[in-house]
């Protein structure tokens, strides 16, 4: 190599993108449907966590889901809103589940 062609050879700085360290600028770092995929999961396992803790709290803290500590008519409340809310999760969950993912 002359001098000429190294200086015709443009020097690329390292955190510059380029072809040859892998960084692309019309992509974003990580697969965006990943992420929605990430978010999906996280957000089932949050709103089941809310769920449970809602239902331990109203059932056995306040004491409506034991019978030895309960009327009937709070035992009755209690698991009436029991199966109206875990009805209401698993239409929500498969309401947001049903999507199909575009295959990678």
């Amino acid at each position: 190599m002359t001098d000429d062609e190294k200086q015709e050879q443009p020097t690329q700085q390292p955190g510059e993108p380029g072809p040859g360290n892998g960084t692309d600028p019309d992509k974003p770092p990580f697969d965006m449907d990943l992420l929605r995929y990430f978010f999906k999961i996280m957000r089932t396992v949050v709103f089941g966590f809310f769920w449970m803790m809602i239902n331990v709290f109203l059932g056995l803290y306040l004491g409506f889901g034991v019978p030895e500590e309960s009327t009937p008519g709070r035992l009755l409340f209690f698991y009436s809103w029991l199966t109206i809310s875990m009805t209401a999760f698993i239409y929500f969950l498969w309401r947001m589940w049903r999507k199909k993912e575009k295959e990678p």
